[in-house]
């Protein structure tokens, strides 16, 4: 097995194309007879030095007939694979927090990181660790803040596909916060999975707050709900008593009895929203004496007041599913109150109550006051088309897409994110998921944009990317508008949630659109403004800028300055970067906490200022459960043909593998055809056949 694992094997033959391989006979008859007419004469010459003479011009004539005759030369080269064994280590916290009595972590890493020596030069090992993503080596860090095992075993999937995987090694406590249930992705995965049990399968007495149910925001002067689950293992007769505090002052307290050893209570806690901006509430279980870890009674959540909501108003020609899936998107984000009217009712609205209308497949000219109103108003309005939008009074009416068609079609445009576009920030899961979703069906036609326009999206056509707009917005005349060039969004929703199991691209995309659609309704000359408020520990901190001059048109010229205090007091200062015409920074990582900021640049003698706050909250989700998940790394290694083993029998893993048929070299025949007349060293055999003939005739006066 070693000499097929470090060697290709080469093998060579004649073979023939369309020609029969009977032409040799024929070729060497040829070059006899050419030999014997040419040497039969008698001559000063011996009869033993002829033959040779003979034998020269034979072979080298019987050499330029094969040649004619084209023969093909078949090269097999075989390529031996040594199976892959991949070691998946889980690398979250929980890992080090809860395991179980009488292991010595390090010295089980030290002997996870000996297998690969174990296997030998038979096995190629490679290793690699895991939280919520896929990062390559083993750790002894046990540092992740979330674990992601579906997640890991797709990437290895992916990046392993069509190659000799003999074995994977998973070595986790079965616990995940994040992804799919691992089950269904590793039947993908078509090797032998060996899982090492690592945590606690034994409940321990331990309070757990394992989940807050709540709105991430509330509207000034209403109430709210928290739905705290509270979990108590082996802590029968005691009692849990929780807190929660807002901004660290007290506002609700109770005691609950524990009345069983594996206890679990939803509590609905209302509270009331009092005042405007965003709130830090603490929910917090007392500890009890001998309990496991107290890391789990604690979590702290962040809910933003607002004094008002958006309204949105949506206009549609008919019923559509887009109108479904549009109505649940902005529905979501609690900013937004949306109305959806059909266009033959829509003189029962009042248009002036919307700061921005979404107009699906129609134009203002196909309802009378809907175009008087916002011939007279400023109000942002969004166009999506369609088969049914008449492209005419689309064009006259906005100058940021420009479609000329001949005829009615509608074709399938997938959609292509610009790289260059600033207007506002998407992160870059929604980009990358943008690119991959579903075609639209858009108008067929000649489209363009105006020169201020920004495009975000551009269309391909099959596999052909183009210059077409399919996604943009612009600004003329103080109102801000976009065009979605194409319906079919709700082939995009099932498409996200089929592949990604939720609609947080979406989501995204429309909450941001309508941010900048309606963000210049104050006529704010100057805004800085975080992508959220409220980030995940180690998420990179995103904020925008915005910048207007006298005319109220977008300028960057001046540097802009921003200034970032922690509530411990640490000050953090940035140069924004230039994108478009508006600013983006990132600020890259920062410490949990609240955070300030205030922006200053200088347009001209004016100075302008903005400030606001955002919240980094800390991530908790490794301490939520401390029980291992046995069960399901059993499943995992049955289901496959594998074995779950304890963390003491690791050492039995070599020869488990070296033991199973399954895994075994792979060896790959790579066959090639290329013509006999190709090669060099025919020519130069030829060359020296008839050299060495005319030499010697020459030495011996025949020529």
């Amino acid at each position: 097995m070693n000499y097929l694992a470090t060697h290709y094997l080469l093998f060579n033959s004649i073979t023939w194309g369309s020609v029969s391989g009977w032409w040799t006979l024929p070729c060497l008859l040829l070059g006899g007879l050419y030999a014997w007419l040419m040497y039969k004469q008698p001559s000063h010459l011996s009869s033993n030095f002829r033959f040779l003479l003979s034998g020269f011009r034979a072979v080298a004539v019987f050499l330029i007939a094969f040649l004619l005759v084209s023969p093909l030369v078949k090269t097999v080269k075989y390529q031996p694979q040594k199976p892959l064994v991949l070691i998946a280590q889980d690398n979250s916290s929980s890992i080090n927090t809860f395991k179980p009595a009488g292991l010595n972590i390090s010295q089980f890493n030290s002997t996870l990181g000996t297998l690969k020596q174990l296997l030998g030069n038979d096995y190629e090992v490679r290793e690699f660790n895991f939280d919520s993503n896929l990062h390559p080596g083993l750790s002894t860090t046990y540092g992740g803040k979330q674990t992601n095992i579906a997640s890991a075993l797709h990437q290895l999937n992916e990046r392993f596909v069509n190659q000799n995987v003999g074995a994977l090694i998973l070595s986790t406590d079965g616990l995940y916060n994040q992804g799919a249930d691992p089950q269904y992705e590793a039947r993908n995965l078509k090797t032998s999975i060996y899982t090492i049990a690592l945590g606690d399968t034994v409940p321990r007495r331990d309070l757990v707050i394992s989940n807050i149910n709540y709105n991430k925001t509330a509207f000034l002067g209403n109430d709210f709900m928290l739905e705290v689950l509270a979990e108590a293992y082996q802590s029968q007769g005691e009692v849990l008593r929780l807190s929660i505090t807002e901004d660290g002052r007290s506002i609700y307290n109770q005691n609950i009895p524990v009345a069983s050893a594996a206890f679990r209570k939803t509590i609905s806690v209302k509270l009331n929203a009092d005042k405007k901006g965003i709130h830090q509430f603490t929910v917090k279980l007392a500890p009890v004496s001998n309990e496991l870890s107290v890391q789990n009674n604690t979590e702290t959540v962040y809910i933003e007041v607002l004094d008002a909501r958006q309204k949105v108003l949506l206009a549609y020609a008919s019923p559509h599913p887009d109108i479904s899936v549009i109505k649940q998107l902005i529905e979501r984000n609690k900013n937004y109150e949306l109305k959806a009217v059909q266009l033959d009712k829509l003189s029962t609205v009042k248009l002036s109550d919307y700061g921005i209308i979404i107009l699906h497949q129609i134009t203002a000219a196909d309802n009378l006051s809907l175009k008087s109103f916002i011939t007279q108003s400023k109000v942002p309005l969004w166009y999506i088309a369609g088969a049914q939008t008449d492209l005419q009074d689309l064009n006259q009416e906005q100058n940021t897409i420009r479609i000329i068609a001949g005829r009615t079609d509608v074709q399938e445009e997938f959609a292509v994110p610009v790289t260059g576009f600033s207007l506002f920030t998407l992160t870059d899961s929604t980009i990358n998921k943008l690119g991959k979703m579903p075609p639209l069906m858009a108008p067929f036609g000649n489209y363009g944009s105006a020169a201020t326009a920004s495009i975000l999206l551009k269309q391909k056509i099959g596999s052909v990317s183009t210059t077409y707009p399919l996604m943009a917005f612009n600004e003329a005349d103080g109102r801000r508008t976009a065009v979605l060039a194409g319906e079919g969004l709700w082939r995009w929703n099932l498409s996200e949630y089929q592949d990604y199991g939720s609609h947080y691209a979406l989501e995204e995309l429309f909450s941001q659109s309508i941010q900048y659609l309606t963000a210049n309704a104050n006529r704010q000359r100057f805004r800085a403004y975080p992508a959220k408020n409220v980030f995940d520990e180690g998420e990179n901190i995103l904020l925008n800028a915005e910048l207007y001059n006298e005319a109220l048109e977008l300028v960057n010229a001046p540097d802009l300055n921003i200034n970032l205090k922690s509530t411990s007091g640490k000050n953090y200062s940035y140069l924004f970067s230039r994108s478009g015409k508006s600013y983006q920074l990132n600020a890259g990582m920062l410490p949990v906490g609240n955070y300030s900021y205030t922006a200053n640049t200088k347009l001209g003698k004016q100075a302008f200022s903005a400030k606001g706050q955002f919240t980094i909250k800390p991530l908790n989700l490794e301490s939520r459960q401390s029980t291992a998940n046995h069960q399901l790394l059993y499943n995992l290694s049955t289901q496959s043909g594998g074995r779950m083993l304890q963390p003491a029998q690791i050492n039995q893993l070599a020869n488990l593998i070296k033991k199973n048929e399954n895994i075994k070299t792979i060896v790959y025949d790579d066959q090639r055809f290329s013509d006999l007349i190709d090669s060099k060293w025919l020519f130069a055999l030829i060359v020296v056949l008839l050299g060495m003939e005319w030499f010697l005739r020459k030495r011996e006066g025949e020529v």
